[in-house]
């Protein structure tokens, strides 16, 4: 079964720290570009980070030097570590992939969603 199954979401005081794990199936795993999405009340969807089949990561500037995004080989599992979190980073984030890239914001596969609440 093709699957990605998200979790770690939860509430934080700012400056606090999450990480969000999304287990995937062997099909996604080994053959996609993985990534995180989040999506604030109001606001439009926003890709946070990915990571490609060879390693290589990319962030959004409003993540970049507090996240980072990594994946475990043995366990098929993406994660995302978060730091120095921000009330501004409260959203739901939803783990995705794709065969191709996720630089077009709608790929073929999503997780459901984790709830993420910093408070201030």
């Amino acid at each position: 079964q093709v699957q990605l199954v998200a979790s770690g979401g939860g509430s934080v005081q700012a400056g606090g720290s999450l990480r969000l794990s999304c287990a995937a199936s062997g099909y996604i795993y080994n053959n996609c570009v993985l990534g995180w999405f989040r999506q604030a009340p109001g606001k439009e969807r926003e890709g946070v980070a990915n990571i490609e089949r060879d390693g290589t990561t990319s962030y959004a500037d409003s993540v970049k030097g507090r996240f980072t995004i990594s994946k475990d080989n043995a366990k098929n599992t993406l994660y995302l570590q978060m730091n120095s979190l921000k009330p501004e980073d409260t959203a739901m984030y939803y783990c995705a992939a794709d065969e191709w890239t996720l630089v077009t914001g709608t790929p073929n596969y999503w997780g459901q969603g984790t709830q993420v609440i910093v408070s201030s």
